[in-house]
């Protein structure tokens, strides 16, 4: 492997933030450029680094081992990573899950024909949840998973809700229903609707003259982001946006209730517990863009999830060094 992977990022918003600084606390990364559809000039005393137009990403082909994707799920990741991928190994946090085999493909596709590898759906949900679930349910075949967001901000879905035509500004926090929690945690396995697990609580600001019953409406009956859950819908200003949500903390567990060959109870449980979301979030993604140019050096193609990817990928250590040091 060479000595330092050269690293692009794509869209500098928040995730985009962490992912610069992820890419600071790993020895092996260097930063070669941030990309991004505003005007660089503007952006590159804020970033402290080269900063293109993202027209000028094909200007670096053989000077960037990996793109980091930092886009959103709604409407730039599908867009994005299948054109990048043609150039680019890249990697993402695509985490609209009910759309992942459809995004795959296509990004597959694309990987293919340009003879990258392109590591999708990258983050904690999907990506270490998706893998703490598959572990537990080959482990534990008999029994019930059980996955919990929050309480916390999803990125995911405040980006969601801040494109709804009419909203100035938005979050979105997940919250789990308690109850439900401690009912599993004691060894109930209760079949539970998407409804019955979560709630959805949404503070809006909204545009001057906006008609908020249309912004409600539009975001309640979203599908694949709020039109299953129970969904609330409140209106305040910049001013108790600012002060009362600017930050990003989220979390959840998965929890697998199963029963193994004698009649005994068996309860596994993964969780985290963040301040920062996407500064985690781009941990993740920094650790999987090591991984991508791993598997492009062993002669790999193509769409990659966390499946498909050997956990001693995504450490700058040898193997050697993990079997003595972790194993």
């Amino acid at each position: 492997m060479t000595s330092t992977i050269r690293v692009g990022i794509v869209g500098y918003g928040n995730l985009g933030k962490g992912v610069q600084q992820a890419i600071e606390q790993n020895s092996d990364m260097e930063l070669v450029a941030i990309f991004t559809r505003r005007d660089p000039q503007q952006l590159a005393d804020i970033t402290g680094t080269r900063t293109e137009h993202i027209s000028a990403a094909e200007q670096y082909i053989g000077k960037i081992d990996v793109m980091i994707l930092c886009g959103g799920s709604a409407t730039d990741l599908p867009e994005q990573t299948p054109q990048l991928a043609r150039l680019f190994n890249t990697v993402d946090s695509f985490d609209t899950h009910a759309k992942i085999p459809d995004f795959f493909a296509a990004v597959d596709k694309s990987a293919r024909e340009g003879g990258s590898v392109s590591v999708i759906s990258t983050g904690w949900d999907p990506g270490m949840f998706s893998m703490n679930r598959l572990l537990m349910q080959s482990i534990l075949p008999v029994g019930e998973d059980y996955t919990f967001w929050g309480t916390g901000v999803s990125q995911g879905h405040s980006d969601a809700i801040r494109r709804v035509p009419g909203v100035k500004a938005g979050v979105q926090y997940t919250v789990p229903v308690q109850e439900v929690i401690d009912s599993i945690r004691g060894g109930e396995t209760p079949q539970l609707s998407t409804r019955e697990k979560h709630r959805r609580e949404c503070y809006v600001v909204a545009e001057a003259g906006a008609d908020r019953d249309a912004i409600t409406r539009t975001i309640v009956e979203m599908p694949n982001y709020f039109a299953d859950y129970d969904t609330t819908v409140q209106f305040i200003t910049d001013e108790e946006l600012a002060a009362g949500h600017s930050g990003m903390p989220h979390g959840g567990f998965v929890i697998r209730s199963g029963v193994t060959g004698g009649g005994s109870k068996q309860i596994a449980e993964f969780g985290l517990k963040l301040d920062s979301n996407p500064e985690f979030t781009a941990s993740v993604l920094a650790a999987y863009a090591r991984a991508a140019v791993r598997l492009k050096q062993e002669g790999q193609t193509g769409a990659k999830t966390v499946f498909d990817i050997p956990l001693g990928h995504l450490s700058p250590r040898s193997a050697e060094e993990l079997r003595r040091e972790l194993l």
